[in-house]
């Protein structure tokens, strides 16, 4: 048996291999002919085959460690569960060792998996969340001068009276210096890292080498749609222009859409004139990381305010624009001061929106099953959690199990009448919870990612980028987010019944409704006040 296995072990190794160097030359001419330079492009090429050959032994170490160290245990056993654990371990870290020595969209797809809460196994998580946001290359002054000349034709200190050649942030595809324009403007300048258009197209084939041929040996392992996302959204996220026209859009709709909040929410303005595709010169912002919570109370802001906020600003996007920014981590929103004050006199926050390079637009008939489904969600509904699960591409024999991706909560919270029931407490007991659904129902949970449309997989990893920001602001998830999400949910759902009513009985059943969903987040309010009664009284 044990021969047997070698055997198997070293075809499967020859096989990764071969099919590594067949597509070292069908990448490398894909990365020429998508060159904007070719001349350059051929000198870059000399990197590709290293990068391809890289790509090709981590992915046959990866499986050739799963099938050799999971083969002959049996299945449930406590044995099979902690080896699992320690080859997920071992190939999550050979996994981030490959994203850092290559680097561009090999980081943006680190990112994307450390976002990925219980839909990826919790060591890939953990592994790439703690080293992928704070770890990124920096591209030397003389990189960024040669982006400079190729986009506007001069080196930083011509374009600017003052250009710090230091950046004061790194990123998977650009990185932020701070200038002063020749009028005496404070800006921030992101200037992309030298070469990321030139490489993408030999990397996205590279990356595929990983992701199908893990697929092809696991077929329970089916991240292609992480792949085909990436595919789809790195050309508009490589253009800055793009990202400039975004937050302006952005902007627009708070402005005519949710103009009840549209002065707490905010994006640096652009300087066209000094922006290109590269090149991306904006409004410097002041102001404390939403998860620096000391920072927002030196600003005299309460944390528990900015996560309402932070809450309101995200449903009014996903539920009422359909035009949402999908890369909320920590490091892109920005807390200070709004100039206003609520009853305490405290300062009321303003919400400042970076990075918009990453935006998914929602259909009406997408949006409209979203926003239901949410609402049915914080309403504890199971048989609209059921219909609009199914509408949204989970079928009738996965709807528990998306619900309970969405929420971070067992079934049987889901469906709990309690108005705090998708309340999570962030208790050891609750990780454990959700972890053994991770891994129990591991299989589903690739072919729930499967089947639903790519634009609600956007959607999850949102999800799981502002429940890390609340977690992070009050240490869990609060009643009042969720009371927010209801409220906001419920809203787009009846503006859009009552954008498609035809007659007087159904303008009354709309009215009804409306009339419901108010009375019950009333009695939702009620319980969140009694609730916070009772804990300031244990105090």
């Amino acid at each position: 048996m044990v021969r047997a296995s070698s055997m198997a072990a070293r075809a499967l190794r020859t096989k990764l291999l071969l099919v590594g160097s067949a597509l070292c030359g069908g990448s490398g001419a894909a990365f020429i002919a998508s060159s904007e330079d070719p001349s350059r492009s051929l000198k870059l090429c000399t990197n590709i085959p290293v990068r391809l050959f890289r790509n090709t032994l981590t992915a046959a170490s990866i499986a050739f460690d799963y099938e050799y160290s999971l083969s002959g245990l049996a299945e449930g056993s406590s044995e099979k569960a902690k080896v699992k654990h320690e080859v997920h371990l071992r190939s999550a870290q050979k996994l981030q060792e490959l994203c850092f020595k290559n680097g561009g969209i090999y980081i943006k797809l680190g990112q994307h998996i450390g976002q990925l809460d219980y839909l990826v196994p919790e060591e890939y998580v953990h592994t790439m969340r703690d080293s992928m946001l704070n770890k990124c290359p920096v591209s030397s002054y003389e990189q960024v001068c040669e982006v400079f000349k190729k986009e506007v034709g001069e080196t930083p200190d011509k374009v600017f009276a003052e250009f710090d050649p230091v950046p004061i942030a790194s990123a998977s595809l650009a990185q932020v210096h701070v200038a002063r324009t020749h009028g005496g403007e404070k800006v921030a300048v992101k200037v992309q890292h030298a070469h990321m258009t030139d490489t993408a197209a030999a990397d996205t084939a590279a990356v595929g080498v990983i992701v199908n041929t893990l697929h092809r040996i696991f077929p329970s392992f089916d991240y292609r749609w992480l792949l085909d996302e990436m595919s789809e959204s790195l050309p508009k996220e490589l253009d800055f222009l793009v990202e400039a026209k975004n937050s302006e859009k952005c902007l627009d709709n708070f402005r005519k859409m949710s103009p009840h909040i549209a002065e707490y929410v905010y994006a640096p303005a652009v300087y066209w004139n000094l922006s290109s595709s590269k090149l991306l010169t904006m409004e410097f912002m002041d102001g404390a990381q939403v998860n620096d919570v000391a920072k927002i109370k030196k600003l005299g802001i309460q944390p528990y305010e900015v996560s309402k906020l932070v809450s309101q600003t995200f449903a009014e996007m996903m539920f009422k624009h359909g035009f949402v920014h999908c890369d909320p981590h920590a490091a892109n929103l920005i807390v200070r001061p709004s100039g206003k004050r609520n009853i305490y006199g405290k300062q009321k926050p303003q919400l400042v929106l970076l990075d918009h390079g990453l935006y998914k637009e929602l259909d009406f008939n997408t949006r409209f099953n979203y926003a239901s489904l949410w609402k049915a969600l914080v309403f504890s509904d199971a048989n609209a959690i059921k219909q609009h699960s199914a509408k949204l591409g989970a079928g009738d024999d996965l709807y528990v199990l998306f619900a309970g991706i969405l929420t971070m909560r067992p079934w049987k919270q889901v469906i709990n009448t309690s108005a705090d029931h998708l309340v999570i407490k962030g208790t050891t007991e609750d990780r454990s919870e959700l972890q053994m659904y991770a891994s129990q129902y591991f299989p589903q949970i690739s072919e729930l990612l499967r089947r639903l449309p790519r634009v609600i997989l956007l959607m999850l990893k949102t999800n799981d980028c502002l429940r890390s920001v609340n977690n992070e602001l009050v240490k869990g998830s609060s009643l009042e987010s969720f009371l927010i999400v209801g409220k906001v949910s419920s809203e787009a759902v009846l503006e859009a019944k009552w954008s498609q009513k035809k007659s007087l009985v159904q303008w009354l059943k709309v009215w009804l409704e409306g009339f419901s969903v108010e009375a019950r987040l009333w009695v939702m309010q009620f319980a969140l006040w009694v609730l916070q009664v009772r804990k300031a009284l244990t105090l």
